[in-house]
């Protein structure tokens, strides 16, 4: 496209110039030539007042040297006999042939072509009544004077206007050509998976319009793998449900080659379902969108459905179990499996990464913007919980894929809220979620007003309790 533009003003420009061009060049030379003659003619006109006067030939050679024609020594006149059969008078040198003078002394002028230019004979009448006839002798360098400057001025200016229509031409072609360049190259990436290929928003109104919405096009394919890659990872993570029970019931089966068999399939089911989710994860994360409000979910039947599941296997281990806070209902912006399996990430943590025998209790706190889960554990705790909160980063756990409470997390976001984590009670790890109720989110004042809140009723809830989780609720 830019040579082809090229190509084309420069087609157009010669062709512009040429027709303008030389048609003027021919005015400037004809002009030039019109202009010799009529110097010539005004030099003879100039010795017409002395023949009208005078036919003497002394003065006649004065008036003529008093002329640029005469002292230059090209201008002659030729004055008639004074009787019939005499002799013609020439004053200065003659060049016109004899036949042309005759031709002059009929009353009308003329121009002869003449050796090293051309002769203007022109009749001028005298006193007596006859016709004298003067010669101004043009030069052909005073017929052409100035007429090669003023092609050659042509001639450059058509060539500066040839290279300038190329040259802003190449620039025009450039502007078009670069961003669809751009955007072929940008289109090739993404076919090659660079996803972040993007296209600047340049170039006509055209282009634009198509790298806006290739870009959109590149955001959405982004968009769409990563819904695909969170699905593919939060669906396997809820196999870990599933297999925490299994290891669990595995490790009860005792000694021989069909327990040894089973609890080494388990392992090996274990190990590839956290190579699908850290597959899964190697693609940067979208922050899913916030649930409807007609999509919510009453929290204390979810906590007791899944503590109920979660409960049988920790009296399997010898696990303190309590509940609190589920004993009404509490509405909640958050889909019923949401919830489940924000829940299930939480209790399978702290049967995967707490010795058997480790209580640990779920509250769920009902305030007036703002539902509160805690989930907590009388383990070992967590040494750096900023890590741990990290996608894909499991901190200081081990075998962990850091996908639970990232699921957590991104409940948590979808009402407006967040997920903290500290120190519980009951000595271990403390995992707050808060959820909001309101559909637009409380602001950062009002979350740390609420976690103020919170703290001090957290602070309350142990001194009521604090006998329960002492002695266990075992379902």
């Amino acid at each position: 496209m830019r040579w082809a533009l090229v190509k084309v003003s420069l087609a157009v420009t010669t062709m512009v110039v040429v027709a303008f061009a030389v048609p003027l060049g021919l005015v400037i030379k004809e002009m030039a030539r019109d202009r010799a003659f009529s110097n010539a003619e005004r030099q003879a006109a100039a010795i017409g007042p002395t023949l009208s006067i005078t036919s003497d030939r002394a003065k006649l050679e004065v008036a003529m040297m008093s002329t640029q024609a005469g002292a230059a020594g090209r201008m002659a006149v030729y004055i008639p006999a004074a009787t019939e059969g005499g002799d013609i008078v020439e004053v200065g040198v003659r060049r016109a042939p004899q036949a042309d003078l005759e031709t002059a002394r009929g009353g009308r002028g003329s121009i002869t072509e003449v050796p090293g230019g051309s002769s203007l004979l022109q009749p001028n009448g005298l006193s007596t009544g006859g016709i004298a006839v003067v010669e101004v002798f043009v030069p052909a360098h005073d017929v052409t004077k100035g007429v090669t400057t003023a092609w050659l001025v042509l001639a450059g200016v058509g060539i500066a206007l040839v290279v300038g229509s190329v040259a802003v031409a190449d620039r025009l072609g450039v502007r078009m050509v670069q961003p669809a360049q751009r955007l072929a190259g940008a289109a090739h990436d993404l076919g090659e998976g660079e996803l972040g290929a993007r296209v600047p928003e340049e170039g006509p109104t055209e282009l634009r319009s198509a790298a806006i919405a290739f870009n959109a096009m590149a955001d959405q394919v982004v968009q769409l793998l990563a819904n695909e890659r969170e699905l593919a990872a939060d669906l396997s993570h809820r196999l870990r449900t599933p297999l925490t029970v299994l290891r669990l019931n595995a490790a009860s089966l005792g000694e021989g080659p069909a327990a040894d068999q089973t609890r080494a399939a388990v392992e090996q089911l274990e190990r590839e379902v956290d190579i699908i989710i850290r597959t899964a994860r190697e693609a940067k994360p979208q922050t899913t969108a916030p649930i409807g409000p007609g999509a919510g979910c009453d929290a204390s039947e979810v906590v007791r459905e899944r503590m109920d599941f979660w409960s049988a296997l920790a009296e399997d281990e010898g696990r303190k179990v309590r509940v609190a806070g589920v004993d009404r209902p509490v509405r909640i912006p958050v889909a019923r499996p949401e919830l489940a399996a924000a829940l299930d990430a939480l209790l399978g943590n702290v049967f995967r990464h707490t010795p058997e025998g480790t209580a640990f209790s779920v509250d769920v706190h009902n305030g007036d913007d703002a539902v509160i889960v805690l989930v907590s554990d009388a383990g070992s705790g967590i040494a750096d919980p900023a890590a741990a909160m990290a996608r894909g980063n499991s901190g200081s756990r081990d075998g962990s894929t850091g996908l639970g409470l990232d699921i957590v997390r991104r409940v948590a976001e979808s009402t407006g809220g967040d997920v903290r984590i500290g120190s519980s009670v009951l000595g271990g790890t403390e995992v707050r979620v808060w959820l909001g109720l309101d559909p637009r989110g409380p602001g950062p004042e009002e979350r740390r007003r609420g976690h103020r809140g919170t703290e001090r009723r957290r602070q309350r809830v142990p001194a009521r309790t604090r006998s329960r989780v002492g002695e266990g609720v075992d379902s």
